[in-house]
């Protein structure tokens, strides 16, 4: 997403080399550059103790599997962002999160931060955000999530050990 304008004062922003940071969007009126902003969320793959099943979504009327995630709010960390969406979507409490990896999503204009999550319970309480939710076995996970996305590409990595964005 390009910054055109001051979310300060309103004004035609340009772009101005930074003499550390390259070429950022300037406002000549307030005299300041505005570095690009950008929504954070966070995704979870979320397995058993055993780490041989992991729990994937149907949302939004969708007809594919997707990871559990969420938006960060305002002043909450990652990790509690993390906990708090599959506390608010599935009723589970993370056990144990692992930071896996982060990749900017520009169709949304979003910094995505993945995360392992273990649960111990093995039935969700979903809340109205979910239409459904399964476990599944390692490879019949990556078989249903869907292709192409993030999320898959983000499982995929977990599974082999490398991420390709």
């Amino acid at each position: 997403m390009d910054m055109n304008y001051c979310m300060q004062c309103g004004g035609r922003l340009r772009i101005r080399r930074h003499e550390t940071e390259g070429d950022i969007p300037y406002c000549d009126a307030c005299a300041e550059y505005r570095f690009p902003i950008f929504s954070t969320a966070v995704s979870m793959i979320v397995t058993n103790p055993a780490r041989d099943r992991v729990i994937l979504i149907q949302q939004y009327g969708r007809p594919f599997y997707i990871l559990c995630a969420g938006y960060v709010n305002k002043g909450e960390d990652a990790e509690a962002a993390a906990a708090r969406e599959l506390m608010e979507e599935l009723g589970l409490h993370a056990r144990a999160l692992h930071f896996n990896r982060s990749h900017y999503f520009a169709p949304s204009n979003t910094l995505m931060l993945n995360f392992t999550a273990v649960v111990e319970e093995s039935e969700a309480r979903p809340n109205w955000e979910i239409d459904a939710w399964r476990w599944f076995s390692l490879p019949e996970a990556r078989q249903a999530i869907k292709p192409g996305s993030l999320a898959a590409a983000f499982l995929n990595g977990y599974l082999d050990g490398t991420y390709t964005f």
